[in-house]
């Protein structure tokens, strides 16, 4: 089978390289432009799927946006069988979806139909699923709508982050896209309809979304830092400035004001929240590096009785 991989990010990684490892004929890579970095934008960054793509020797495309006759024609060159998409971050017309034979099928890090969209492992934590998982999905024009050909559930673990889930999830995506293909050529798969009236979006991650309510509870407090650690970092304003939060628990026998810093020692700050609190392990504040709470304390950057989430 030839497959056409689509892919840009760290998550798409561990997918690419289990095709590669299973003996898929892999017969290119589709990923986005390198990315200007540095503080004179000089320097081009390639994404880490075009990292391995070069390593393997793999033919690489960059389209700045996936269409147009030009890219189409390069694409049937490669005469894929099937093509294979995970955290692209374009989403494809209809004549690049179903060009391939056997169509195309993305690797989606959560069990749909619950959080289509953008972001769905932040979701699931700031919603407090008890589980998430991967879906095989055969790819249409409407966005993560497709036909589900396999699942894999696997549970959100207490305390667990954002990049910890991603990890976990990015490993069962590359089991799940094996046992997909291995299925598939056996011959038909059932493929299943997704029910619209279970469905739920996951929009982009916007600034405002990962600033800390302190009025909500510590179990809620809880899971926002969570839902961002380690990016972009959950935030709160001290001192006019914002400051990320990271390495957080729930300490549900706090009371205090919300905001208030009730201690700072080697576990970590202690902060009340509407209804209990939590505790906080390391910070970021702008302008300087991560560091652990305590040493922000003994350097005068926060005390004991301080209020966060408030611009003086």
């Amino acid at each position: 089978m030839r497959v056409l991989f689509w892919g840009t990010p760290d998550f798409a990684c561990p997918p690419l390289r289990a095709l590669l490892g299973e003996g898929y004929d892999v017969v290119g890579v589709v990923t986005q432009p390198d990315k200007p970095q540095g503080r004179s934008r000089s320097v081009l960054v390639p994404s880490p799927v075009k990292v391995i793509a070069e390593e393997e020797g793999l033919p690489v495309l960059q389209p700045e946006k996936p269409r147009g006759d030009d890219f189409e024609r390069a694409l049937r060159s490669l005469a894929p069988d099937l093509s294979v998409v995970v955290a692209y971050g374009h989403l494809l017309p209809t004549s690049v979806i179903d060009l391939p034979p056997l169509g195309t099928l993305n690797i989606h890090a959560s069990l749909l139909p619950r959080w289509r969209g953008a972001a769905p492992i932040q979701a699931a934590l700031l919603a407090g699923d008890a589980d998430t998982g991967i879906s095989i999905m055969r790819m249409v024009k409407r966005m993560d709508a497709g036909n589900v050909l396999l699942q894999v559930p696997t549970p959100i673990l207490d305390d667990e982050t954002y990049g910890e889930l991603q990890l976990r999830l990015s490993e069962l995506g590359a089991l799940a896209i094996v046992e997909a293909l291995t299925l598939l050529s056996l011959g038909p798969v059932t493929e299943v309809p997704q029910d619209e009236a279970l469905v739920t979006f996951a929009s982009k991650v916007e600034r405002e979304q990962a600033q800390v309510e302190w009025t909500h509870d510590g179990h809620a407090v809880s899971r926002r830092i969570r839902a961002y650690d380690p990016r972009p970092g959950a935030f709160t304003i001290h001192r006019g400035l914002d400051v990320k939060l990271y390495g957080v628990r729930v300490a549900m026998d706090a009371q205090g004001e919300p905001g208030t810093v009730l201690g700072i020692d080697e576990s970590g700050m202690l902060v009340a929240c509407g209804a209990g609190g939590v505790r906080i392990a390391y910070v970021h504040p702008a302008g300087k590096r991560r560091l652990a709470s305590l040493d922000w304390a003994q350097g005068r950057g926060i005390a004991v009785g301080d209020v966060l989430g408030t611009a003086a």
